[in-house]
């Protein structure tokens, strides 16, 4: 029996896939990595049995593994290894509420929105919230220790993981954390492998907590001459305030929206602020008026006030539309480069100026309360010269981010399209000791190698 017969062989039937046609449906993940390999199967796993028994084939044959959630990722975290398998996980999609503990029990398959779904049944509200929370998976939340629109408040993934049950590149299946809120036995390994982006182990199960459920938002919706000073705006509200969301779009954005699913937006503003509280009372009402203040005194042309919950949300579902919205102008490069909230004008005001050093198109969306950004650069795949001086303006982007204090990615994670100027960022000192973790929990090197380091 050869290897792959012996995988097909010990899962049931219909888990692994290897027809060229659905092996091919699995190479990428949303970033479409050019770098993309091509796997010898697909492996869509069912439970946590089934992964421990395709890790330890894998192990025994020095296969590598790619884990896959929903495919959602935009830094080729999930791209295809030749000669590798995809384990993909979209079919361990359970999910129990615990409304005693107030905890989520996921499967890593399990859409975001589907968490949020559950929980709200019973009042409850799992926070972290990704512009594409309705077709993410929680195994990739868990993986790039996602973060989305309600971060600058509530803040990411790895604020909510409780516990998880991890398969590591032996097979071995280790239970970490619990429902327990605090817990400080032993080394914080729990918070290593939130973030590892599928390189030190395999998530089967996460514990999430939760939280009642917000008050119905107040939203203001903010016109500016520029990038620049909405983002002095953003600085000024975060000297003394946390909205609830604060999110920024530039004239292109808006104009890509508008033209994709039009809202009625202000095509002629050069940026659009949308910020949210949900305060309680009267504190909502004044902390709105400090954002409009600080927009008022930044410049801003236009500020619209609602206390309409669908109102806003239209709002909020136009900012969540940039991606696709963008995507249907050309083919991406993805950045979510980010910087302390005082040097975001700085960083943005960086990239407008790499967009016309390179003559490239770059709208620019970003979670602007915490100062991460998401500058989307628009090429001509069918163009060498414009997927040149587009891939020239990814990496200038990098650098500027970096040169400003500033991280390679905020919540997208590394993946392989990042990977090259990560030593740039953490320094030559915690590459290495990065490595001897890798090397400490994957020997072989067989989780999703090529991936971060």
């Amino acid at each position: 029996m050869d290897a792959l017969a012996e995988l097909v062989e010990s899962l049931p039937a219909g888990v692994v896939a290897t027809d060229p046609a659905t092996v091919d449906t699995y190479r990428h993940d949303w970033s479409r990595d050019v770098g993309a390999g091509t796997p010898v199967a697909v492996v869509r796993v069912e439970d946590a049995e089934h992964v421990q028994v395709a890790v330890r084939w894998a192990a025994r044959h020095g296969v590598p593994v790619v884990p896959r959630g929903a495919g959602s990722g935009l830094s080729g975290g999930a791209s295809a290894v030749d000669g590798g398998i995809v384990l993909s996980l979209e079919r361990m999609r359970a999910i129990e509420i615990d409304t005693s503990c107030q905890v989520a029990v996921v499967e890593p398959g399990a859409f975001n929105a589907e968490v949020k779904a559950a929980s709200r049944e019973h009042g409850l509200w799992y926070p972290p919230d990704p512009s594409s929370y309705e077709i993410c998976s929680i195994g990739g939340n868990v993986a790039t220790n996602a973060g989305g629109l309600c971060c600058v408040k509530y803040g990411v993934t790895t604020d909510y993981v409780l516990g998880l049950d991890v398969v590591l590149a032996d097979g071995t299946l280790i239970t970490l954390g619990g429902k327990r809120i605090k817990d400080v036995a032993g080394f914080s390994l729990l918070k290593l492998f939130v973030g590892s982006e599928g390189t030190l182990g395999i998530v089967t199960r996460a514990i999430l907590r939760l939280v009642p459920l917000p008050l119905p938002p107040a939203t203001l919706v903010a016109s500016f001459p520029s990038v620049v000073a909405a983002a002095e705006a953003v600085v000024a509200v975060r000297r003394s305030l946390r909205p609830s969301m604060m999110e920024l779009m530039d004239r292109a954005t808006i104009n890509a929206v508008e033209d994709f699913s039009p809202r009625g937006l202000d095509r002629t503003a050069g940026a659009l602020l949308v910020a949210q509280s949900d305060a309680p009372g009267d504190a909502r009402t004044a902390e709105i008026a400090t954002v409009e203040a600080a927009c008022v005194a930044a410049g801003a042309t236009e500020v619209v006030v609602t206390d309409d919950p669908a109102e806003g949300e239209m709002f909020v579902e136009a900012r969540r539309m940039a991606f696709p919205a963008v995507e249907a102008r050309g083919s991406l490069l993805l950045e979510d480069v980010g910087a302390a909230v005082p040097l975001l004008p700085d960083l943005l005001a960086a990239v407008t100026e790499i967009a016309e050093r390179h003559d490239v198109e770059i709208p620019t969306v970003a979670h602007a309360g915490d100062g991460n950004t998401h500058p989307i650069i628009v090429y001509d795949a069918a163009d060498a010269d414009s997927e040149r001086r587009a891939r020239a303006a990814f990496d200038d982007i990098l650098q500027a981010a970096i040169r400003l204090g500033g991280t390679i990615t905020g919540e997208h994670g590394v993946g392989r399209t990042k990977k090259a100027a990560l030593p740039d960022q953490l320094g030559e000192d915690v590459m290495a000791l990065s490595r001897r973790i890798k090397d400490a929990l994957d020997p072989a090197g067989i989780l999703n190698p090529g991936a971060v380091l």
